[in-house]
């Protein structure tokens, strides 16, 4: 075996140690959360509201919640994340205020999301009068989200061939044609990947609805978005720190539901994502 083999062998070997390093604890962590909350979940779990003080019935008013707040923050920031990322890419011009406006969107995915609560309360459930409600956790949510879309969509489009857009515009289209025909479908994927990551961390977030819209115990439905709701991050702090002599099962088996969520919506995007690239040319 010559020296460059030897050299890729380690380099290999090396690589997957660090892999083995990184996904093992993931795995460990999930592992122990099935282990000790597999045996509380019921069919009673999932679909009863919860009773006693939480120390008994279900879930399913705080699954509910998180699905609504999912929804209402995908609803709100992917349009305005995607809009804003195409006219990043294809329309704004390379000048001092666009790179500043760049480097604005990449720094605010890191503010803690503590920041991103206390904005919400304030202008939202305060200055707008919307109450504790779906409405201002969707949009307090999506404020949080919309740096990751942006940025995620941005390099979607900008790993679009440039050869695409010249195609088109040589033939006489528009430049919104060229985007919305020749551009998007093949920047979609990534899109999608963007657009996952913001919703998961959405999910598991406590501190932006704590503010705005997390109720400590409300066994019912909404009715409108101007609602509180129980959702699983938070009904999961309550019951671990606020509730004595609950369970620890039902701890476990609250983490566990929620990690199935994020991993469900995570699958959708796979399947998805699958899909759209079938249709890649290159």
């Amino acid at each position: 075996m010559n020296r460059a083999k030897i050299r890729q062998h380690v380099a290999f070997s090396v690589l997957g140690a660090v892999t083995l390093l990184i996904v093992a604890p993931i795995l460990l962590v999930i592992l122990y959360i099935v282990i000790n909350g597999a045996g509380a979940i019921s069919w009673e779990f999932l679909t009863a509201a919860p009773r006693q003080g939480m120390k008994a019935g279900g879930i399913f008013p705080a699954i509910v919640g998180t699905v609504l707040l999912v929804i209402g923050t995908m609803l709100f920031s992917l349009p305005l994340g995607v809009l804003a990322a195409v006219y990043l890419v294809e329309y704004a011009s390379d000048d001092l205020l666009t790179r500043m406006v760049k480097l604005s969107v990449v720094n605010l995915s890191g503010i803690p999301s503590i920041v991103y609560g206390l904005f919400g309360f304030t202008v939202f459930v305060l200055l707008l009068h919307l109450g504790t409600s779906i409405l201002a956790g969707s949009l307090t949510l999506a404020i949080m989200s919309l740096p990751v879309i942006i940025t995620a969509s941005k390099e979607a489009l900008e790993s679009v061939p440039f050869t695409y857009r010249e195609i088109s515009f040589s033939l006489g289209a528009s430049r919104w044609q060229t985007v919305r025909y020749c551009v998007l479908p093949y920047a979609i994927p990534g899109i999608l990947t963007g657009t996952v990551l913001s919703l998961s961390r959405a999910a598991g977030e406590t501190a932006p609805i704590l503010f705005t819209v997390a109720a400590f115990y409300l066994p019912r439905l909404p009715h409108s978005v101007f609602d509180q709701v129980m959702a699983l991050p938070y009904h999961l702090y309550v019951i671990s720190t606020q509730v004595p002599n609950i369970p620890i099962e039902i701890s476990f088996a609250t983490a566990l539901v929620l990690v199935g969520l994020v991993f469900l919506m995570n699958l959708v995007s796979i399947i998805l994502r699958a899909h759209f690239r079938k249709k890649r040319l290159w």
